[in-house]
């Protein structure tokens, strides 16, 4: 890496930037990772790289990294700080930034027995914290309805940390239906309401199969999904909130669910 790159305009900072855009993420199946967690996470779950962008003050610091990134087959270079800065959306980028490829869709006839799904989530914060809670809990797949926050983009995959590349997920374009495929096969479809029953003492028995639906933050669970559901439970208020945020909701009911059904 003799050559510093000082231009943002430059062909192969280019391909990095344009990966902050949805369609050309989903045209070229690459995602933008940013940072050398991020980044040893994706070549840790076997996600090929293909550019990668080094501060020219960090080669050294990432010399790992750096070789893993060639041993993948990478192509690398280093870069200004000012450059690496004008990629992505963080204020202060970590000295490193990777095109990967996506990870493999989750293959919806797998039936894991827990399968978190997020109904117009859009907030890209909520929606890889929920994916990243999902992980920790034990949860086999995410589903997210053509509603979500687009779960490939760079604020997303930050929020979810590793877990984006490790826990399998599906960006479904029948979402209803999905939830009804999986219904018919024994599934219980828990949806979350604020009307529904207390979650506590309506939470289903151990050993099943479930998937917890949670809906936007704005206008909760649509009809058609509502109608999905085998269950339509609710987090009990104790003190004077009318409700909780979608994330903290999510990952009470996520890691209850695992350890109420589940834990060994």
């Amino acid at each position: 890496m003799t050559e510093i790159i000082t231009s943002s305009q430059n062909s192969f900072v280019k391909k990095l930037r344009e990966l902050n855009d949805r369609k050309i993420r989903n045209t070229q199946r690459k995602l933008l990772a940013e940072g050398p967690k991020l980044v040893a996470e994706a070549l840790k779950e076997g996600l090929t790289p293909f550019e990668a962008l080094i501060e020219e003050g960090h080669v050294s610091l990432l010399a790992d990294i750096v070789h893993d990134l060639s041993e993948k087959g990478a192509e690398v270079k280093a870069c200004s700080a000012q450059v690496l800065k004008s990629i992505g959306e963080t204020r202060t980028p970590q000295g490193i930034a990777v095109s990967f490829s996506m990870p493999t869709p989750f293959d919806l006839k797998k039936e894991p027995a827990l399968i978190a799904a997020l109904d117009g989530v859009q907030d890209p914060g909520n929606v890889g914290g929920i994916w990243r809670t999902a992980d920790a809990a034990g949860f086999g797949a995410v589903l997210f309805s053509d509603g979500c926050a687009d779960p490939m983009s760079p604020k997303v995959i930050r929020s979810a940390m590793g877990s984006a590349f490790r826990l399998p997920a599906l960006c479904s374009t029948d979402f209803v239906q999905n939830l009804i495929t999986l219904r018919d096969s024994g599934f219980r479809i828990i949806v979350s309401a604020l009307d529904g029953e207390d979650f506590f003492t309506a939470m289903p028995e151990k050993n099943g199969k479930c998937v917890l639906v949670i809906g936007s933050e704005g206008h909760g669970i649509r009809p058609s999904v509502r109608e999905c559901a085998t269950d339509v439970l609710r987090l009990p208020m104790q003190g004077g909130a009318e409700s909780l945020n979608a994330n903290v909701a999510a990952g009470i009911m996520l890691y209850s669910l695992s350890f109420g059904l589940h834990r060994r």
